[in-house]
């Protein structure tokens, strides 16, 4: 019989195998965070003046959809404003359908704004619900693209005599701009 002998075995060396994979990570890490911020984009914080409201975070939801209208209903003003040679009627707009002029359940729920014509350069919607959204101006030149849109939040409020901007912003008008960037669904409020 022999006599069994005592041999020890040592591992393998796994020391530097786990340094090599630890500094593989590293460096992917180092590459990943470099691309980051190569590809970082700067936000641009876009202000808006004291007269002003921005479209999308100062309006409530009522007041958003009637800015919405108003801009989408000017295309519909334009071509009826040639066929014319003046401003349609807010009468003449809402038989025909258009929002906001036409009396629905939608400008009902909206504040059921009551539309009059100004000195045939304006659009003057008198909310009957100040709480729901404020009333609403829309003013029109002739080569217009553009609307130019006011609103006012105050109650009892009377159509404005005076149409320049001076005369409207120290009556209370504040005129709605639409800005769109790159906040415009990474927007966080605070």
């Amino acid at each position: 019989m022999s006599t069994p002998t005592n041999q020890i075995v040592r591992p393998a060396g796994a020391g530097h195998e786990t340094l090599y994979v630890l500094l593989l990570c590293l460096m992917i890490l180092a590459v990943a965070a470099s691309v980051v911020a190569w590809r970082h984009e700067s936000q641009e914080v876009s202000t808006v003046a004291s007269h002003q409201l921005d479209a999308r975070r100062d309006l409530s939801a009522s007041e958003q959809g009637i800015y919405a209208d108003l801009r989408v209903t000017l295309d519909e003003i334009h071509l009826l404003r040639q066929e014319q040679q003046a401003l349609p009627t807010p009468a003449l707009l809402a038989d025909e359908g258009f929002a906001p002029f036409a009396q629905d359940a939608s400008s009902v729920s909206r504040g059921s704004h009551a539309w009059e014509l100004l000195q045939d350069q304006a659009y003057f919607g008198q909310s009957q619900s100040p709480d729901v959204a404020g009333s609403f101006l829309m003013r029109l030149t002739a080569g217009d693209d553009e609307p130019d849109i006011w609103l006012h939040r105050g109650k009892a409020l009377k159509a404005p005599a005076d149409l320049a901007d001076s005369a409207l912003e120290s009556a209370g008008w504040q005129q709605i701009v639409a800005q769109f960037d790159a906040g415009v669904t990474r927007q966080q409020r605070h």
